[in-house]
């Protein structure tokens, strides 16, 4: 039987490959996606989801529009990576899909008190704002979650939008230290993963071969490439989010340790940053199991084989 998800995110090309390849397979059944202000604001994620759901051919797909600032801050986006879209790099024509009436947190609550309790995996690839307040708004919906499959965070990558923070977890840092300290199942995917699936000429393009959808993946990767191979040097640009998809179909990909995570929010020169006891030196009981390695060869295959379904 199908594993049943809901995607909360703040399409963003990379989160737009990683709802593509949940599209793509079959052992997935998307629920829905929730949005979140995040990489653009809500307004735009929320439009940028229903663009993915149809570029795909899947208008049935529900997306539900959440919360459009962190829990007790200012927003911070990021255009300068994504482009004002977010979607930069390629043009598709707006959604003619109807975005669901209903908020995205109510859905989420709605959803995890009416499915069987421990059946239904949570897979942010954005700030985790709607997660959070889900939570708050709703404490009995905390033990029904199978599992939180997420991007964010980094240990000895340290941070990309500050020296120490990785920007989902920085966006909203109250809501990352209630989602950590919630009790759930956790698995993160942070930069010390995600910046080892590197995308390379020859990857890029095998998507542009990869289907219909290939040229759209392939033409948003040449945008946020070039962003990322300035401020690293790289040859190429870290996938981050299609991590989190391709660990639930394939969790063989990847390897880590679980371990305690907490989320510095009190400091100004810190904030955000998740500190990972990755030599469990703390004491601190693990809350988190914290990926470190990827076979990446593994994870572009995967993800090529699977976008050339749709």
């Amino acid at each position: 039987m199908a594993r049943k998800i809901i995607i909360d995110t703040d399409p963003g090309q990379d989160d737009a490959v990683a709802i593509l390849l949940a599209l793509a397979s079959p052992e997935l059944d998307l629920l829905g996606i929730t949005c979140v202000a995040g990489n653009v604001p809500l307004e735009m994620t929320a439009k940028n989801a229903r663009i993915i759901c149809e570029l795909a051919n899947r208008p049935e797909t529900r997306v539900f529009a959440g919360c459009d600032a962190p829990m007790s801050r200012k927003l911070v986006t990021a255009e300068h990576v994504h482009g004002k879209t977010g979607l930069d790099g390629i043009t598709l024509p707006d959604p003619v899909m109807e975005l669901q009436d209903q908020h995205a947190v109510d859905f989420l609550i709605e959803t995890l008190r009416a499915e069987p309790e421990g059946t239904v995996t949570l897979v942010p690839i954005g700030p985790l704002t709607n997660i959070a307040t889900a939570m708050e708004r709703a404490p009995d919906i905390i033990p029904r979650i199978q599992e939180i499959v997420l991007m964010g965070g980094g240990c000895f990558e340290g941070g990309n939008i500050t020296p120490a923070a990785e920007f989902n977890i920085y966006v909203d840092p109250e809501a990352a230290k209630l989602v950590f300290g919630a009790g759930v199942p956790l698995v993160v995917m942070p930069l010390d993963v995600t910046h080892k699936a590197l995308t390379s000429r020859a990857r890029v393009e095998a998507f542009r071969n990869a289907g219909r959808v290939g040229p759209a993946v392939a033409s948003w990767t040449d945008f946020f490439e070039r962003f990322d191979k300035e401020k690293y040097g790289s040859e190429g640009a870290p996938l981050h989010d299609p991590c989190t998809i391709a660990y639930l179909l394939q969790p063989e990909l990847f390897t880590g340790r679980h371990i305690n995570v907490e989320i510095e929010t009190g400091s100004d020169l810190t904030l955000g940053m998740t500190v990972a006891d990755w030599w469990r030196v703390s004491g601190r009981a693990p809350n988190a199991t914290f990926m470190g390695g990827i076979d990446d060869d593994g994870f572009f295959t995967l993800l090529t084989e699977r976008l050339a379904r749709l």
